[in-house]
C-alpha cells in the first residue's frame, strides 16, 4: 500500500528505526465526561495511580474550570503521581488558562491542552466567527498560555471536518505561538480510516515538523465504531501520540480504546514498526478497575478485556486451543494479566474439552464412564446456559456411581396452585413395564413420593430431606439427598437435576434402585 500522497511507502516505513508511540490517557478527563460516570476525588487519584502502574506517558487528569472540586483532585493526582506527564484541558480562554495553572502547580511534569473548534459548521452555528478571528484568539491565548507553560498540547477541534488549508492555517498558527504538540481529532467520530490516514499524511507534508519536532497527536471518537482503526492509520502515517482511554468509554458512543490500540501494536509490531511503554501486564487489572469505579460495564465480546475475549465454548475451538494455543488465540491471555484462556463448558463444547477439564478437576475416568458423563453433561447443556466445574462433579459423581436403574423416570406432572391440595402423576418403567399413579400430598415433593410408593408398591418413609444448589444463578443445578427408611433399613439416595422436583424423585428411584441391586436384581415386584 502506498502512501496517496507518495512521500513514503508501507515499505519505507517498515525500514526504519522504530517509533515511540506515546500513549495519551484521557480516561480521567474525556473518559469522565461519559453520562453516569463521574469520579470522586479519591477515585480519579486511584485510577491515576494503576494508569502510572501501567505506564502511560501522559494522563489528562481533567479540566480544571468545571468546579473547584476538580482543581484540588488534579493537584491530588500532580502530588503523588510523578512518572507521567500531568494534563490538564482548557478553552481558548484566560480563565480557563489560569484555572489550569493552579491545578497543575504541583505537577513535576505537567502540560496545558487547549482546543479551538475549527470547522465550518462549529465556526459559524457554535462560535459564530470568521476564520481570522479563529487564528486571531489561538494565537493570543498560546502565547497568553506559554508564560506558565512550555509543553503546550493545541487541539483544532472537528479537525476531520475542517477545510485542510484552513486547518493547515491553525496548525501553523499554533506552532508558531508556542504550541509543541499538535493534536488532530476526529471529534465525532465521522472519518474512515483511508480518509483519516491521507489527512494525516496531508498535514505532515505540508508541515515538515509534525511527527518529528513538533509532536503529532490523534484523538478519534467512536461514533462508527471507527476510533481504534482511524487512531492506527494515523500511526501509520506519522502520527507519534495516540489519545485514548481505557475500555473506550468516553462521550457519546466513546473513544479510542487504550488497550485495543497497545494490543494491536504490541501483536503487530512485525508489521507497524512501532512501540508503546506500557506495561501489557497492567490492562485487565487497569480495565476492571475503571469499569468498577465508574460503574460503566465492559461488554462481554469487548476486544481484549471483554469477558469472552479469551473464552472458548465451541467443540472445534477448544480442541485447536488445547492442542495449539494460536490456533484461535493471537494474544497470550497471561499477557494481559489474565491467568490463561477460559474453556466454557456449553452445549457446544467437544469431547476433548471435556475430558480436559476433568483432568483439571482431578477426574479420571475409564472410556466407558467418560461417555456416560459426557451424554450426561450434553443433556444438561441443553437445560442450562453455562455448565460450571461444580456442575461437572455433580453429574461426574452420579453417572459413576450410578446403580443400574430398575426403576427408571418417564415423567411427572404436577398440579400446585396457592389455596388447592397440590397433586402429581409420576409415571415409571420398570423393565419395559409402565407404571403410573397419582396421589397429593402436603406438597409437590410429598405428593411427588405418595404417587411413587402407589406405583411401585414399595413402602417407603422419608426420614431426611435436603437440597442444596451446586452452582450459583437460576438455571443452578441442584443436588437432593435423601434417608429412607426401606424394610427397617436406612438408605440413602441423591440426584442433581436443574428441576429440584426432577431431583428429588430421582432420589427416592436411587434409593429403589440400590435396594433392588441388593436383592440381585429381581424384578420390580414389593421387597
Amino acid at each position: 500500500m502506498n502512501c496517496p500522497y507518495g512521500h513514503f511507502s508501507m515499505r519505507d516505513m517498515m525500514k526504519r528505526k522504530k517509533r515511540k508511540i506515546y500513549i495519551f490517557d484521557t480516561t480521567l478527563r474525556d473518559g469522565e465526561q461519559c453520562p453516569g460516570a463521574s469520579l470522586t476525588a479519591d477515585e480519579k487519584l486511584q485510577v491515576a495511580r494503576q494508569l502510572e502502574r501501567l505506564g502511560v506517558d501522559i494522563i489528562e487528569a481533567g479540566f480544571p474550570a468545571a468546579s473547584p472540586g476538580e482543581i484540588e483532585a488534579i493537584q491530588a493526582i500532580s502530588k503523588e503521581v510523578t512518572k507521567p506527564v500531568i494534563c490538564a484541558l482548557a478553552r481558548m480562554v484566560s480563565q480557563d488558562i489560569d484555572a489550569a495553572r493552579e491545578a497543575l502547580k504541583y505537577a513535576k511534569k505537567k502540560r496545558l491542552h487547549v482546543f479551538l473548534a475549527t470547522s465550518k459548521i462549529h465556526r459559524e452555528f457554535k462560535l459564530k466567527k470568521r476564520k481570522s478571528e479563529i487564528l486571531k484568539l489561538a494565537q493570543q491565548q498560546i502565547k497568553y498560555a506559554g508564560q506558565w507553560f512550555k509543553d503546550i498540547q493545541f487541539s483544532p477541534e472537528d479537525a476531520s471536518r475542517t477545510e485542510r488549508e484552513f486547518l493547515a492555517d491553525a496548525v501553523w498558527a499554533a506552532i508558531d505561538s508556542g504550541a509543541t504538540t499538535i493534536n488532530i481529532p476526529d471529534t465525532v467520530g465521522y472519518a474512515l480510516p483511508k480518509e483519516f490516514g491521507e489527512l494525516i499524511a496531508w498535514l505532515i507534508k505540508k508541515i515538515p515538523g509534525l511527527g518529528k519536532k513538533i509532536s503529532l497527536a490523534v484523538h478519534c471518537h467512536n461514533d462508527l465504531g471507527l476510533a481504534v482503526a482511524n487512531s492506527l492509520q494515523a500511526v501509520m502515517f506519522g502520527a507519534n501520540q495516540v489519545e485514548c482511554t481505557m475500555n473506550g468509554i468516553g462521550e457519546r458512543a466513546g473513544n479510542a480504546s487504550m488497550e485495543e490500540i497497545v494490543m494491536a501494536i504490541d501483536t503487530r509490531r512485525d508489521l507497524m514498526n512501532v512501540y508503546t511503554d506500557i506495561k501489557v501486564n497492567q490492562i485487565i487489572k487497569s480495565s476492571r478497575l475503571v469499569s468498577h469505579l465508574t460503574g460503566l460495564a465492559v461488554q462481554p465480546n469487548k476486544a481484549i478485556v471483554g469477558r469472552n475475549a479469551f473464552a472458548h465454548e465451541s467443540g472445534i475451538h477448544q480442541d485447536g486451543v488445547l492442542k495449539k494455543r494460536q490456533t484461535y488465540e493471537i494474544i497470550d491471555p497471561k499477557r494481559i494479566g489474565l491467568s490463561g484462556s477460559e474453556m466454557v463448558m456449553g452445549k457446544h463444547s467437544g469431547r476433548h474439552a471435556f475430558r480436559e477439564r476433568l483432568v483439571k478437576l482431578g477426574i479420571v475416568l475409564n472410556s466407558e464412564d467418560l461417555n456416560r458423563a459426557f451424554e450426561r453433561f450434553k443433556r444438561l447443556c441443553d437445560q442450562k446456559k453455562y455448565v460450571f466445574d461444580q456442575d461437572i462433579e455433580a453429574i461426574v459423581e452420579e453417572e459413576v456411581s450410578k446403580i443400574p436403574e430398575t426403576w427408571k423416570l418417564e415423567y411427572t406432572k404436577i398440579s400446585s396452585e396457592t389455596g388447592v391440595v397440590p397433586s402429581a402423576t409420576v409415571r415409571l418403567s420398570c423393565r419395559g413395564e409402565i407404571k403410573e399413579a397419582s396421589s397429593e400430598g402436603d406438597g409437590p415433593v410429598d405428593a411427588c413420593y405418595k404417587a411413587i410408593e402407589k406405583a411401585t408398591g414399595i413402602e417407603a418413609t422419608l426420614v431426611n430431606y435436603s437440597i442444596q444448589s451446586v452452582t450459583s444463578g437460576k438455571d443452578a443445578l441442584g443436588e437432593v439427598n435423601i434417608k429412607m427408611l426401606v424394610n427397617g433399613k436406612e438408605i440413602g439416595g441423591r440426584a442433581t437435576s436443574t428441576d429440584v422436583i426432577e431431583a428429588s424423585v430421582k432420589a427416592y428411584l436411587f434409593v429403589l434402585n440400590k435396594v433392588q441391586m441388593h436383592q440381585g436384581g429381581k424384578s420390580g415386584l414389593p421387597i
